[in-house]
């Protein structure tokens, strides 16, 4: 095999034919050369933990809620807020993070975010007040906003074309994969009764401490994942660095065949590009500055701001924002909503899950009201139904990822959402009349779910909507409105069901029947 002239054959090709042969698209058939093999391997499982790691920003608050609640002496109010404080962080920084991460690179940004993560997770395990928990949580948000976007990226930029798809869609299912680890892990930690004190009673570690100290070892090895990646060749080859491209993709043909490097068809890949930008550098770097680059992307972004792309920005913002309010609520409260229910359901003749929730929220306003100092709190504690019923809907969760597959292209995917949006309507205004803990945990899990299947299908909708030039910022945009949203709900939720039960669950119907009717409005697809 003649390597050297196979690649001067390649790069003849690029300059006469520039179009079939863009940098991009040499590096596609150069990753295309290196297979698929222990490289890839190693490129997945680091999503996986980077997005365990990412999902506990905000899954271990739902779960230290019931059993913290006396420590912490947390209202209602305040377990909403503390659910919904990441989230403020993620929102200030997403858009930002998502322009500097294509600036400087995606690994800077993932070794820094889950080193960061880490950190401050040791923090909250070590909380002692609610303000400390409430700082290191919004901490937390920052720090997964910053690591969050370069993790999608870079794991769809090691990947070749005819498998870039199906490694995106199976690192999304890794959502569902990550609840049920979560749920279990929870199961096993918060089960115990671990109690220390530290410097003769200054510090106080509870189980809940502990939890958080455990889970937080999960960014730790997505930090150590991310340490050992290479930066994306892509990234490289947008920045003219091609001898770091080059060298990147070698290592990945080497670890996945187990051949020499001599042996690689594209090894000489970009090497007279590579001297063609040595030699024009000092003319480069004069418009290479961040504020050019600044200007660049406002100038490209233009036409996101033009009808009609400006009104579908608007419009499915304004759908993600409350269809995020209604998910995360179900989400993040489900497991205080189970601890609840596990305790109610047989008091005083109760029949529904609005009669166990007014029990509750009674019996909290009564112990408020007769406190003294002498009491002492007794926490409603989660039980293994409450484990077991969050398991079953992570489960529950990873069929969306198989129906939308299926149907999407036979029906499209805005019939599919107008259909997934009247489905959820009906499961949202049901839940307030369950009446059975089976009946609870089939309609939260169902009502996750498909609002999981709504999601994604916002995502897909904004990459086939929107151009190439403006799709991140679009989805940095729509990403935004929906933590906000995320935000809003959790922080609503408590101060509603304090005004009655009902209330909360007639809001969120109203919300998916706003957000079905808008649908109608959406590009046809």
């Amino acid at each position: 095999m003649d390597i050297t002239n196979d690649t001067a054959q390649l790069n003849a090709k690029d300059r006469s034919d520039p179009k079939i042969l863009t940098s991009m698209q040499e590096i596609d058939l150069a990753l295309k050369e290196c297979g698929v093999g222990w490289f890839h391997v190693l490129l997945l499982s680091s999503a996986l933990v980077g997005l365990i790691a990412g999902v506990l920003v905000t899954n271990t608050t739902p779960y230290i809620l019931p059993i913290a609640e006396c420590d912490l002496n947390m209202s209602l109010l305040q377990k909403g807020l503390l659910n919904a404080v990441p989230y403020i962080g993620m929102t200030l920084v997403s858009i930002i993070a998502g322009f500097l991460t294509d600036t400087f690179g995606r690994k800077i940004f993932l070794v820094s975010g889950f080193g960061g993560l880490f950190l401050f997770s040791v923090v909250a395990g070590s909380s002692q007040t609610y303000e400390v928990l409430v700082m290191a949580k919004f901490f937390e948000g920052i720090l997964f906003a910053i690591s969050f976007s370069p993790a999608l990226t870079i794991t769809s930029e090691f990947c070749y074309k005819e498998i870039r798809d199906r490694v995106v869609l199976l690192r999304s299912s890794f959502m569902a994969i990550a609840q049920i680890l979560i749920a279990a892990m929870s199961w096993g930690i918060l089960s115990q009764n671990w109690h220390h004190s530290l410097f003769n009673g200054y510090i106080e570690l509870y189980v809940w401490n502990f939890y958080i100290y455990l889970m937080s070892l999960w960014s730790l090895l997505a930090f150590l994942f991310y340490i050992i990646l290479p930066e994306s060749p892509k990234f490289y080859i947008t920045q003219g660095k091609f001898r770091e491209a080059r060298n990147v993709v070698i290592k990945i043909y080497t670890v996945n065949t187990g051949k020499p490097a001599e042996t690689f068809k594209y090894i000489n890949l970009w090497k007279e590009k590579e001297k063609q930008y040595i030699d024009e550098t000092p003319e480069r770097t004069k418009g290479s500055t961040i504020t050019h680059q600044l200007v660049t992307g406002l100038h490209n972004v233009k036409t996101m701001f033009k009808k009609p792309l400006v009104l579908y920005l608007l419009l499915i913002s304004a759908m993600n924002f409350l269809s995020m309010v209604l998910y995360n609520v179900i989400r993040l409260w489900f497991p205080q909503l189970s601890a609840i229910v596990e305790h109610y359901s047989n008091v005083d003749g109760v029949q529904d899950l609005c009669g166990m929730l007014d029990a509750y929220t009674s019996d909290v306003r009564i112990r408020s009201a007769n406190s003294t100092p002498s009491d002492v709190c007794v926490p409603t504690r989660s039980g293994d139904e409450t484990y077991i019923n969050s398991i079953i809907l992570g489960f529950v969760a990873i069929v969306p990822f198989v129906l939308s597959g299926v149907l999407v292209n036979r029906v499209g995917k805005k019939n599919l959402y107008i259909a997934a949006g009247a489905i959820s309507v009906c499961v949202t205004f049901a839940i307030r009349w369950a009446r059975s803990k089976v009946a609870v945990v089939a309609l939260f899990s169902l009502d996750a779910a498909i609002s999981q299947t709504m999601i994604g299908l916002f995502q897909a909708l904004t990459l086939e909507v929107f151009p190439t030039t403006t799709r991140t910022l679009a989805i940095s945009f729509i990403m935004t409105s929906g933590r906000i949203g995320t935000l809003v709900g959790n922080v609503l939720f408590p101060i509603l069901l304090n005004m009655g039960c009902a209330v909360p669950f007639y809001t969120l119907t109203g919300v998916m029947i706003c957000v079905t009717l808008m649908s109608l409005f959406l590009p046809k697809s």
